[in-house]
């Protein structure tokens, strides 16, 4: 009987125990929803987020870049197999997953933790749960403190604290109400009246919880209004007439002219909505423009404040260039090309009067993210702070209202949401590089094969074609060479002249056509004739190399 009693007792309190935690996880969901609709209605913080950026931020740099390196892995395999969509909207998504995801198996524990302390069945835990709650509440407010990103008001601190403070006490009721149904009936579990109850609310943080994180991932793009940029037209669709400076590009006339790419060749022109978003935040940081402006401050002779319309009543400059990610594998999809426009970086700082003795500029934005300029890429007439993309505002994801570009460098060199710029007389490691990444990141040159096609139009037998894309940062492109099979390798035909000096260049690649399975390699030489790196290598600490090639069927 003693032994029948003591499992019977050990089985109540493992049964507890998974109510708690189921309990924990429901209710979880619903306080998601309930952050989230604090945020779209009021502005106030999305805990959930707010964690997941802070530790991404406190992490130690060699677990961050195993992440990031495995994630892009992963996606890329699936990409394979799967239309998933393009790595960085992916990775974002991942990103936001993970962040529901931790706080939901925080609920969880939550709840398991409550369970444990009432397994006799015989604890009040109203004041336990109060408790917790205020635990979560401080771990909560220290965190969205040590970010830059999040406002922590008086009315934030009072919502986050009346969430916490409801969450641990509905939850200890709900944990301590499923007790005695438990005891009373260990093989049966709750009581039906307790069941219908405790599921009812359960369903209903169910319902109310899918309704914000349904919401959530919606879009939250800001529209981006006009800005004084001009935009290109039917004859111009580059918009390359609006371009100037050393990094021009040639005449619409002479873009127009140049042979088509091969059917499946990505755009040579990415639109906004396309180009690749990588950067330390969950979502998008929204900037108001009448709350924001530029700081320039350090070693020079007059300390600045300009604003957006400040910036704009300066000489522009405009400019098509490509970027690419440090962490882009090879064939990836984490570079595009677009027409940014800004002031040149050393005119802005002219204004204020650089001291001698300056090792360069020290940037910050308003997300925390850093990064050192040195004076060489200050004084480059390409290196451009950009408030402007293909003749519109900055999208808020790609930095709005301001962020540098630097020629032949890669995208981890170069910050968005720009809010201060120090001089000073010693370099200093950016976010990045104190992370393990390369302090340089100057751009490997890559080449990818987009798209095989066949053409039976072309020859007598018919073609089949290749297209891609190669790209060596500013240092351009001087020739691509294809293989086919274990054929030699011939040299490809370039859609040339390309759109500017700083942009990818799109080839193309005709060869007779042969029914059956073939693998079509691709590499690039530089334009000062270097042959890219052939070794396969991963993407840290300075970009990945390695040849590109896709097999396909004819």
């Amino acid at each position: 009987m003693e032994s029948s009693q003591t499992q019977n007792t050990a089985q109540r309190g493992r049964r507890a125990l998974w109510v708690g935690a189921g309990l924990g996880l429901l209710s979880s969901i619903a306080v998601i929803a309930l952050f989230y609709a604090g945020e779209q209605l009021f502005e106030l913080p999305f805990v959930p987020f707010d964690i997941f950026d802070w530790m991404s931020r406190v992490l130690p740099g060699g677990l961050i870049a195993f992440v990031i390196s495995t994630m892009v892995s992963i996606i890329s395999f699936v990409q394979g197999f799967l239309p998933i969509g393009d790595t960085s909207t992916v990775a974002k998504a991942a990103e936001q997953t993970i962040a529901i995801l931790q706080v939901v198996g925080g609920g969880a524990i939550f709840g398991l933790i409550l369970a444990w302390l009432n397994r006799k069945g015989d604890r009040d835990l109203t004041t336990d749960g109060l408790i917790g709650g205020l635990i979560l509440l401080a771990v909560t407010l220290f965190i969205i403190n040590a970010l830059s990103t999040t406002m922590l008001d008086a009315e934030s601190v009072i919502w986050l604290g009346a969430v916490f403070l409801a969450w641990g006490w509905v939850l200890a009721r709900l944990v301590q109400y499923s007790m005695p149904a438990l005891a009373e009936e260990p093989e049966a579990g709750l009581s039906r009246r307790q069941f219908l109850t405790v599921s009812g609310a359960g369903l209903s943080a169910v319902a109310l919880g899918a309704w914000g994180i349904a919401a959530l991932f919606g879009d939250d793009a800001v529209d981006a209004t006009a800005n004084g940029a001009q935009a290109a037209s039917a004859d111009d669709p580059f918009g390359a007439n609006l371009t100037s400076g050393p990094a021009a590009s040639p005449s619409a006339e002479e873009l127009a002219a140049r042979p088509a790419p091969v059917d499946g060749t990505r755009p040579e022109l990415t639109s906004n909505e396309d180009f690749y978003r990588i950067d330390i935040n969950t979502r998008a940081l929204s900037v108001a423009e009448e709350n924001w402006a530029l700081t320039i401050a350090g070693m020079v002779e007059e300390e600045l404040r300009l604003t957006l319309d400040e910036l704009k009543a300066m000489p522009s400059q405009t400019q098509i260039l490509t970027m690419q990610c440090i962490s882009n594998q090879i064939g990836g999809d984490l570079t595009s090309s677009t027409r940014w426009t800004g002031v040149r970086f050393k005119d802005v700082l002219a204004q204020a009067g650089i001291q001698d003795g300056v090792a360069g500029a020290y940037i910050e934005a308003i997300d925390g993210f850093f990064e050192f300029v040195v004076m060489d890429d200050i004084m480059d007439d390409r290196t451009l702070l950009v408030y402007a993309m293909n003749g519109e505002d900055l999208p808020s994801e790609h930095g709005f209202p301001l962020r540098i570009y630097i020629p032949n460098r890669y995208g981890m060199k170069q910050p968005k949401w720009i809010e201060t710029i120090e001089l000073t007389e010693a370099r200093v490691d950016g976010y990045w590089v104190v992370r393990g990444w390369d302090a340089e990141a100057i751009p490997k040159t890559v080449s990818v094969v987009d798209t095989v096609v066949v053409d039976p139009d072309e020859g007598d037998n018919g073609s089949a074609m290749a297209g891609g894309i190669a790209w060596a940062g500013g240092r351009g492109i001087s020739s691509v060479e294809v293989q086919v099979d274990d054929s030699d390798w011939q040299s490809a035909e370039l859609i040339a002249p390309p759109m500017s000096p700083l942009s990818w260049v799109l080839w193309r690649y005709a060869w007779p056509y042969e029914v059956g399975r073939h693998t079509v390699r691709v590499r690039a030489y530089d334009g000062e004739g270097q042959l890219q790196v052939l070794e396969t290598t991963s993407t840290r600490p300075d970009g990945a190399t390695g040849i590109h090639s896709i097999t396909v069927n004819l």
